[in-house]
C-alpha cells in the first residue's frame, strides 16, 4: 500500500475513536446532567414542604422580621405556627398575633393573661419593657412550634418581586434540565448513522 493509503487507514482510525469518544462523553455529560438535576429536584420539593406542604398539616410559616425574640427566635428565621384556641395558651409561651389594623403579625411571649378582659400581656425576650398594648383573644394567630434559622430570607424574598420572577424562572429552567436527557435522546436517535469505508488490509 502506497504512503497516502496508509495515512488515509490513520485518519479513518482517528474519526473512528473520535466517535466512540464523543459517546463516551455524552454518556458522561448525561450522568452528570442527570445528579445535577437530581439534586434541584430534591431542593425543590423540601422547599415547597417547607414553604407550602405544612399548611397542609395546619402550620403557617412566618419570617422573623426583628430582633426582639432574639435568642429564641432569630432575625430571618422562619417560624411555623399552630393555630390554638386562647384558653389553651399559658403565662411563657410565645404566641403569634397580629399586633395592629395594618395586620402586622408579631410573635412575643405572654407574660401575663387577663382572663376576664381577653388580654394576653406580652413581651419581646429581647427587650427591656412588656409591650404597650395588650394582644386582644381574637388576635391571636397560634403559638410556634419550631423554626428554621435564616429560611425566612429566602421565604420572604420569592414572596415579592424581584424574588417571585427569580423564583419562576428558576422553576422554568429546572423543568427544561428535567426533559432535557430525554431531548438529547431524541437528538441522538434522530442524527443519521455516519458510516466508515472498511479497513483494507495492508498488501506486500
Amino acid at each position: 500500500m502506497s504512503s497516502f493509503g496508509l495515512f488515509l487507514v490513520q485518519i479513518f482510525r482517528v474519526v473512528s475513536y473520535g466517535k466512540d469518544l464523543n459517546m463516551s462523553v455524552f454518556k458522561r455529560g448525561k450522568k452528570l446532567l442527570n445528579i445535577i438535576t437530581t439534586t434541584l429536584v430534591v431542593i425543590a420539593v423540601v422547599l415547597a414542604i417547607l414553604l407550602v406542604g405544612v399548611r397542609l398539616v395546619g402550620l403557617q410559616p412566618y419570617t422573623v422580621m426583628s430582633g426582639s425574640m432574639e435568642p429564641t427566635y432569630h432575625t430571618g428565621s422562619l417560624i411555623y405556627v399552630k393555630e390554638v384556641e386562647p384558653e389553651e395558651v399559658e403565662v411563657g409561651q410565645a404566641i403569634t398575633f397580629v399586633l395592629n389594623e395594618e395586620l402586622v403579625v408579631a410573635t412575643h411571649r405572654v407574660i401575663e393573661i387577663d382572663e376576664e378582659n381577653q388580654h394576653f400581656y406580652t413581651k419581646g425576650d429581647a427587650n427591656a419593657s412588656p409591650d404597650g398594648s395588650p394582644v386582644h383573644f381574637e388576635n391571636l394567630i397560634g403559638v410556634p412550634v419550631f423554626s428554621i434559622p435564616y429560611l425566612g430570607y429566602l421565604a420572604n424574598y420569592i414572596q415579592n418581586p424581584p424574588g417571585t420572577y427569580v423564583a419562576i424562572s428558576a422553576g422554568a429552567v429546572l423543568l427544561l434540565l428535567i426533559f432535557l436527557p430525554e431531548l438529547l435522546n431524541a437528538w441522538k436517535k434522530d442524527e443519521p448513522e455516519q458510516t466508515y469505508p472498511e479497513k483494507q488490509k495492508p498488501t506486500a
